[in-house]
């Protein structure tokens, strides 16, 4: 399992400071492309980070909400979102590409992440921008649901890769999504998203808001650099991760001694 974080969201005088202390424990980076947040500058800054500690690249698309942060949702034409995705994963990798990296991923931000989830038109319009986008070598990063099984039939369907994400530092709903961050305790604390994180890896099931065990196959797990205490969250599971491994390691060497 691995560690991904949404960064890259400062934006001219408006800084988040939470990229480079929260780089070192990160598996996978997703960038902001300028749409909800980041800039040029933020952009760069970003990838550069991320290639010196070796962390994956993604591009981290939105609606085009700046006023926003992304988080509301748009009416737009298949063929407009298309070109929109496609305009911001160009120039993340455009930028990528100038560091001799490259983008290996897309995760939509906000509200069109959870959008697409709920809406099979919505999310059909962006696997394809995304498959012409990378020619089905980009990877689209989703939310990990019990519905598994339909979305990756229809990612195999138009010839994209799936990754599937859970969050840790994120209330779920009893059928599987995610609480609205307009509710209360829609993000949770330092200590329960540790403690969401660990039953994940050791149980593979998130606890909904009334309790409800939801059985996910997750491939990475999600910090939001926005989020409260979130360095300290990511260093948290991180040494959770790293102490499984090792303890699976152990166990492996201990049969074949």
């Amino acid at each position: 399992m691995m560690l991904n974080c949404d960064l890259g969201e400062s934006f001219g005088a408006w800084t988040m400071p939470v990229d480079e202390e929260i780089m070192v424990y990160i598996d996978q980076a997703n960038i902001a492309c300028g749409f909800h947040a980041g800039d040029p500058v933020t952009m760069k800054n970003a990838i550069a980070l991320a290639i010196s500690h070796d962390v994956t690249i993604g591009a981290h698309p939105s609606y085009p909400d700046l006023q926003g942060f992304g988080r509301r949702s748009m009416a737009m034409k298949p063929d407009e979102l298309s070109a929109c995705l496609q305009y911001q994963i160009a120039a993340i990798d455009g930028l990528a590409k100038m560091q001799n990296s490259k983008v290996s991923y897309v995760k939509p931000h906000g509200a069109l992440y959870n959008d697409l989830m709920k809406d099979v038109a919505l999310r059909r319009t962006v696997m394809t921008a995304v498959y012409e986008a990378g020619k089905g070598e980009l990877a689209l990063m989703i939310q990990a649901h019990p519905e598994h099984a339909a979305l990756r039939a229809q990612a195999e369907d138009i010839g994209i890769p799936l990754l599937f994400e859970a969050f840790s530092d994120r209330r779920y709903t009893d059928d599987g999504y995610l609480v609205s961050r307009t509710k209360p305790n829609a993000v949770l604390s330092d200590s329960d998203a540790l403690a969401q994180a660990e039953t994940l890896m050791d149980e593979g099931v998130i606890i909904s808001e009334s309790g409800k065990r939801l059985a996910l196959q997750v491939d990475t797990l999600c910090v939001h650099g926005d989020s409260p205490g979130a360095i300290a969250i990511a260093e948290n599971i991180r040494l959770a991760l790293t102490r499984r491994k090792l303890g699976e390691k152990h166990h492996y060497g201990s049969n074949n001694e």
